[in-house]
């Protein structure tokens, strides 16, 4: 496979480039300070992103930490807002700018129902001409570039993504990243990689394919297809927080990562989980307990170990469970 070349973004002033195409997906709950941090330790320059931020919320003061932490951190971020008024929308993006982002992403995707039915996320691709006056204005508003993710459409039967696209990339989006599915499929089925192909070919900006894509195979599969600028990671990284470093070195070097080992993995959990203890108190162990259920897997005892961790609401006990079998691996 070639390879990928940077990928440049202009910005309304403030040019941007994206030297790893491997980037980390928004992750509702997951891609915090802490879990960002630790994706950094493998991938020094792919972009990151911060949980999915309500524009409105930010406007009025709620959710600003995601946000101001950005200053604490190395490496490109990027803000992705959801909201579907423009005057929201444009205060919101300035205030990321503001705080450091590397760029804002507008997110016309989320098939959450909650989202969608108060006219974010994807509830935007039933109105293509509200989606373009928010991408104007917000651009106008801003000196860095401003992206957008969005889905092949609402559902199969009145989908026209090409279109929609097209509308955005005029209305002044810098890049757009389309998961390969309707909002109606939801995660179901098979991310459609045909279908991104075919709006890459018919845009001038680039594209990010999105949408089943696990590991380096998939990755260069998914690559070959649509001939996309790069891939967005979303899912899959759960628990594995090295797996956009892997990506990207597989691709670029043609040689196989060292996954970490059981050792490492359990010393991961534990640093996450000291992290998070740290910084949100006793409540950092409901945070920490679906990160060590995702990591804790792939060596003899991990079953056992993720019924207990998962089970104790005691902080203590849970920094003891992992120091035991890092001991035993010792």
């Amino acid at each position: 496979m070639k390879k990928l070349p940077p990928i440049f973004l202009s910005g309304n002033g403030t040019a941007r480039y994206l030297e790893c195409p491997i980037i980390q997906s928004p992750l509702a709950g997951v891609s915090d300070q802490i879990f960002r941090q630790l994706v950094r330790r493998w991938s020094p320059k792919a972009l990151l992103f911060t949980e999915m931020v309500n524009a409105k919320s930010l406007e009025l003061g709620h959710g600003e930490q995601k946000v101001l932490e950005l200053s604490e951190e190395c490496g490109p971020i990027g803000v992705q807002l959801f909201d579907h008024r423009p005057d929201s929308m444009i205060e919101a993006a300035r205030k990321a700018e503001s705080s450091g982002a590397f760029l804002v992403d507008i997110n016309m995707g989320c098939p959450v129902k909650k989202i969608a039915k108060k006219g974010g996320g994807s509830a935007l691709l039933k109105e293509p001409e509200l989606a373009q006056a928010i991408v104007r204005k917000v651009s106008k508003a801003i000196s860095i570039p401003l992206t957008v993710k969005i889905r092949l459409g609402w559902c199969e039967e009145t989908s026209d993504p090409i279109s929609f696209a097209l509308g955005l990339q005029d209305a002044g989006a810098q890049l757009i990243t389309v998961h390969g599915r309707t909002r109606k499929q939801g995660f179901s089925g098979t991310s459609n990689w045909e279908a991104i192909a075919k709006i890459k070919q018919s845009l001038e900006i680039p594209v990010i394919a999105n949408g089943d894509i696990k590991n380096s195979k998939d990755a260069i599969e998914c690559l070959e297809i649509t001939n996309a600028d790069g891939v967005m990671i979303g899912r899959a990284s759960m628990g594995a927080p090295w797996l956009i470093g892997q990506i990207d070195e597989e691709l670029k070097n043609q040689k196989t990562f060292k996954i970490p080992n059981a050792k490492m993995k359990l010393s991961l959990s534990l640093e996450q989980l000291k992290l998070l203890l740290f910084k949100k108190g006793n409540h950092g162990l409901l945070i920490a307990r679906k990160h060590m259920n995702w990591t804790c897997k792939g060596f003899p005892g991990a079953s056992e170990l993720r019924h207990k961790l998962v089970r104790t609401n005691d902080p203590r006990e849970a920094i003891k469970l992992l120091e035991e079998e890092i001991l035993k691996l010792i």
